[in-house]
């Protein structure tokens, strides 16, 4: 699914490549990356050898390989499936969870399953695996592939994540990366080796990364299982926040970001910009645009971009609003950016005359 403005920016790159690292890459790379091509560069590697002989067999980029293996902080760190794929606690966790019965209620049929179904059901270590007494280290990969650059790491392991995204602490900067998506845990303890998402934040913030979305993934237990949102068992419409998607990116235009900011060229701001609009964070983007307008300028039409980035925002229309225009109904307050108060159900209104009605001054801030 390529992205219009994602796409311009590609364009303006000239010689200059988009370089993706995927950590946990079953399924294949996000479409929307594909937006970069001929200009995107990527690595995924799986634990999965079936899955990564899959993918590669359906690569048309030559730009793009599959790696299969485990990934370790370190080469000696031989990877230990005994227990499950994923820590302890989080094993825990997942199997008082209603999707891991539906995994025990299948297993009979997934046994005989393909690749594809296996990893439909995220049941990826019944697959054909990597050896995990070889495991991979990912900065040392890139090293030996001959990449200096990384734009982009997307990890997602189901187990070794925060220690894995620990392997690259003081790497993030002379790899020159500009964005992290990975997933993260909203369970877990205290501990500061916990892979948790306050632990993931933490790390992150201080590797010069601010978040700028968050997807919460809910899960219902066993006992009183909800409707699956997906036509596979995963998360569902109620339960507790489980897990979740985190996508970190450098706020260049932050007053405490002003030194790593300056390091930055035209080429990676511009896709700074382009992975915000990928995120579909559009607004996010347009700020960057305006702010660094002349760096952009020399890259691609800016306003031109700017127009994308407010169709984007305009999804719901049928003809977006160039960005000029769209801006002018803002500052005319008009009626199209609230929600209509006939839509409002009865209940939420009530809730929010009782909140105002109890604490007035909150009503007025």
């Amino acid at each position: 699914m390529a992205l219009p403005f994602p796409a311009l920016v590609a364009r303006g790159l000239a010689t200059e490549k988009f370089r993706l690292l995927d950590i946990g890459c079953s399924g294949g790379l996000d479409p929307v990356w594909r937006s970069f091509e001929p200009r995107l560069q990527a690595i995924g590697i799986d634990a999965s050898v079936t899955e990564c002989q899959r993918l590669a067999g359906l690569e048309r980029n030559p730009d793009i390989a599959y790696v299969p293996g485990f990934v370790a902080p370190s080469a000696d760190r031989r990877i230990d499936l005994s227990a499950g794929p994923a820590a302890p606690l989080i094993m825990e966790m997942r199997d008082r969870m209603s999707f891991m019965r539906t995994r025990e209620i299948r297993e009979a049929r997934l046994r005989q399953a393909s690749t594809v179904e296996l990893l439909r059901n995220n049941a990826w270590e019944m697959t054909g695996l990597a050896d995990p007494e070889r495991p991979l280290v990912a900065p040392d990969l890139l090293a030996e592939r001959g990449w200096t650059d990384l734009d982009y790491l997307k990890l997602d392991v189901d187990g070794a994540d925060f220690d894995i995204l620990r392997s690259f602490a003081g790497r993030f900067d002379p790899l020159r990366v500009i964005a992290v998506q990975l997933e993260v845990n909203f369970v877990g303890t205290d501990g500061a080796d916990e892979h948790t998402f306050h632990n993931t934040d933490r790390f992150l913030r201080a590797q010069g990364f601010d978040l700028f979305r968050l997807d919460v993934r809910n899960f219902s237990s066993r006992a009183l299982p909800a409707r699956y949102i997906w036509p596979t068992p995963a998360e569902t419409v109620s339960g507790r926040p489980f897990q979740g998607e985190a996508y970190y990116t450098r706020d260049v235009l932050a007053s405490h970001r002003t030194a790593a900011a300056t390091a930055l060229g035209p080429e990676k701001l511009a896709k700074i910009a382009a992975v915000l609009a990928s995120w579909d964070v559009p607004d996010a983007a347009a700020e960057l645009l305006l702010a660094r307008r002349e760096t952009m300028a020399t890259l691609f039409d800016v306003d031109a971009g700017l127009d994308l980035l407010a169709a984007q925002t305009q999804s719901q229309r049928r003809r977006p609003l160039r960005y000029r225009d769209y801006m002018a109904t803002f500052e005319e307050d008009q009626p199209g950016f609230y929600r209509p108060e006939g839509s409002i159900p009865m209940w939420e209104r009530l809730k929010s005359a009782w909140r105002g009605y109890w604490h007035p001054r909150e009503k007025r801030l």
